[in-house]
């Protein structure tokens, strides 16, 4: 309930007209003329007389009381208003526009309702015709004005249906509200969706040689956006060499899920030597990036987090985040189980390429290779690397990880598709002939057979300017 007094706010002016209102229709009844300099005390105007009693609103006493006599009335002895711009002097002491059209200040209509007589009264006063009677159909109009201006006020005093129907249309505008302002910018829904075959298109289209990382990606991702009640984070452990891919996945799984990609509000890229550079500080980097994660999460549920270069990571940085990968239905009153943690590493690249080179070495096809030929071989690799930020870390011997998806190194017939769509990314026409030479000018090992890229699709972009240098 509102404690201040009533005419030191702008709802008490607002319930001022209200109530005169109605002390001017209930006036219309009695043949007591009005006296003008009467106003409404709540309005902050001068009010009655003490002792002054109010006037009867019943018509019954309009009628049992003595009629008095008019009389006339003595000229204003009070010192002319000032007038603003746009307004003209009255001659009962109001003011009025000067545009016939425009409306008066106190509702009333302007110049046109001269024709049926019609005058502009004071500001707060009320209007009458020449005749000194209440003009024709000045009750209704009052009535509709006051609807359209004072609504939720007059609504509530009046009309209880009409109360009801007033809050049912304000709470629907807020409850629709954030669904009409997310059509026009980026908006977090924990029921967030997301199309399996547009992410599968995307990954064909876009990613080569990596049938496990394809295989791993779309199952995992879809199947955990389309989970309503997952039970922790979905948490995935990217490896293999520069080059193969890892960063673009992680681009793509972004795209998908937000419009903006690596650039939407509710992704949020960890680089280890740019933002955890100094191992002196590993504690305060601690603080920081549990204050990082939990702030985002409280704002979206579906927040995602990449945190690259984890192989230059400080050893047991990573394990600050332990808690909200766990299976916690919520930690201070935030839940993390919608959210999805993507590691990106150089860790484990050696066994994956160990794995490659042998099926090859044997006559088998990379495509025969299984999630399950490295995965345990990955984890292993990662947990004792001394080097990598999973060294011993907690994330892995509790099982936090959910999957360890290999990047396997990419042939020369993978460097070629590469080009191939950088080419029409550029709006260029394919030149297979240009195509071979930059793929021949890649470096590949081991150096006796050269079957897999050193450095990946990541220098192709690179390579070609050279070819289409204006």
């Amino acid at each position: 309930m509102d404690s201040s007094l009533p005419g030191s706010s702008v709802r008490g002016i607002l319930q001022a007209r209200v109530l005169e209102c109605v002390a001017i229709s209930c006036a219309r009844g009695s043949s007591r003329p009005r006296d003008r300099t009467r106003v409404s005390r709540i309005a902050g105007r001068p009010s009655e007389p003490p002792g002054k009693p109010m006037q009867n609103c019943s018509p019954k006493a309009s009628f049992t009381k003595k009629r008095e006599k008019k009389k006339p009335l003595a000229p204003p002895t009070t010192p002319a208003p000032k007038v603003g711009k746009g307004f003209a002097l009255h001659k009962d002491g109001g003011r009025r526009r000067r545009r016939r059209s425009a409306p008066l200040k106190n509702g009333g209509a302007g110049g046109r309702n001269r024709k049926r007589g019609l005058v502009a009264a004071p500001v707060g006063g009320r209007r009458e015709n020449r005749r000194g009677g209440a003009g024709p159909g000045m009750k209704l109009g009052r009535a509709a004005l006051g609807l359209l201006l004072l609504a939720p006020l007059a609504v509530r005093a009046v009309e209880p249906i009409s109360l009801g129907l007033a809050l049912a249309g304000v709470l629907t505008g807020y409850i629709s509200y954030p669904r009409l302002y997310c059509l026009f910018a980026e908006c977090c829904s924990p029921k967030r969706s997301l199309s399996r075959e547009a992410l599968q298109k995307d990954l064909d289209s876009k990613l080569f040689g990596q049938h496990l990382a394809k295989k791993v990606i779309l199952n995992a991702v879809s199947g955990f956006i389309s989970n309503p009640k997952p039970k922790k984070p979905l948490t995935l452990s990217l490896h293999g060499w520069t080059g193969t891919g890892k960063n673009f996945v992680s681009k793509i799984i972004a795209e998908n899920i937000y419009e903006g990609g690596l650039n939407s509000d509710y992704v949020h890229l960890f680089v280890a030597t740019l933002h955890f550079p100094h191992i002196s500080n590993i504690t305060l980097y601690k603080d920081q990036l549990q204050s990082w994660i939990r702030g985002n999460v409280s704002a979206c549920a579906r927040s995602i987090f990449i945190f690259d270069e984890m192989d230059k990571m400080h050893a047991g940085l990573i394990d600050a985040i332990k808690p909200y990968l766990d299976y916690y239905d919520n930690l201070d009153g935030v839940s993390y189980q919608k959210a999805i943690f993507i590691f990106l590493s150089n860790a484990g690249a050696e066994r994956i390429t160990d794995v490659a080179l042998d099926f090859w070495r044997s006559g088998k096809q990379r495509e025969e290779i299984k999630l399950k030929d490295m995965e345990h071989a990955l984890s292993v690799s990662a947990f004792n690397n001394k080097n990598s930020g999973f060294w011993h870390s907690s994330l892995i011997d509790r099982n936090l990880i959910d999957y360890f998806v290999p990047f396997l190194p990419l042939e020369y017939k993978h460097l070629k598709m590469c080009i191939r769509i950088e080419m029409q990314s550029r709006g260029y026409e394919v030149d297979e002939d240009i195509v071979s030479r930059v793929a021949e000018e890649m470096t590949f090992f081991p150096k006796e057979e050269r079957v897999f890229s050193d450095k990946g699709c990541k220098t192709v972009f690179t390579k070609l300017d050279y070819y289409y240098d204006d």
